[in-house]
């Protein structure tokens, strides 16, 4: 009985066995022809039922809305910055001189900017330093290549500034942060919140009327006279071309 039946398995393999053998070739080449496609298409329809639905569809749908508007604003940021660096570099003329920042301390003991353009340049010290929003700060040293902006924000800086809505003037005294105190000379003042500040009119040292800020907080009940903080229009940190106004 067990001879038979190894007989007609021995059978079976000679006559099916090449057959299997070159149909698990077939395949496998097929396989390899195809790199492995409809196994693919096999697995997807075997999974179907635990794709992701139609929340997380709108979840990522949202999160690309999202992230093409962030993507669109800093553009936009940049474009208006790369506009204003533009204005800067190519509108020099016989009393304003272009010059690039190649070092900057907005912070700290020493608020400064290192500018590439000096004596040789025309550049010389107390020349007014301006960038994209206003006024930066005043020219404090020179050397035949280059010179240094003490910023307005510097501890000790001290400019005649002028507030056109009320026709008030003041001095703006820099205190080592962003945020310069502004010290009026009159007791009734008007000013408020939101006011522009610009250089004085009067001043015979720097340009008249080069906007500097805006007030940002006032003190209405100090003595002898009101203080105030400006917020400043012209960003040290963000910049990388200035404009020397030549007295």
């Amino acid at each position: 009985m067990g001879l038979s039946r190894r007989t007609g398995a021995f059978r079976w393999w000679n006559t099916k066995g090449p057959w299997l053998w070159c149909s698990i070739a077939i395949v496998f080449f097929i396989i390899r022809l195809s790199k492995g496609f409809f196994l693919i298409d096999f697995y997807a329809f075997l999974t179907r039922p635990f794709w992701p639905g139609m929340a997380q569809k709108e979840w990522i749908t949202n999160s690309v809305k999202l992230d093409n508007q962030i993507r669109l604003h800093l553009l936009e940021q940049d474009n208006q910055r790369l506009r204003n660096l533009l204005d800067l570099k190519n509108s020099s003329n016989k009393n304003h001189i272009s010059a690039a920042v190649i070092s900057r301390k907005p912070s700290g003991f020493w608020q400064q900017l290192d500018l590439n353009k000096g004596q040789n340049d025309q550049v010389k010290t107390g020349d007014a330093v301006i960038g994209p929003g206003g006024l930066l700060g005043i020219i404090e040293t020179t050397t035949p290549m280059t010179s240094r902006v003490r910023l307005l924000t510097a501890p000790g800086s001290q400019i005649g500034v002028w507030i056109e809505r009320t026709k008030v003037h003041g001095v703006l005294v820099g205190n080592g942060n962003n945020r310069p105190q502004l010290n009026f000379l009159d007791r009734r003042t008007e000013s408020k919140i939101g006011d522009v500040v610009t250089t004085s009119p009067a001043s015979t040292l720097l340009p008249p009327n080069l906007p500097i800020g805006v007030i940002q907080f006032k003190n209405d009940e100090n003595l002898p006279a009101p203080f105030a903080f400006v917020q400043l229009l012209a960003v040290p940190e963000a910049i990388d071309w200035v404009q020397v106004i030549r007295n």
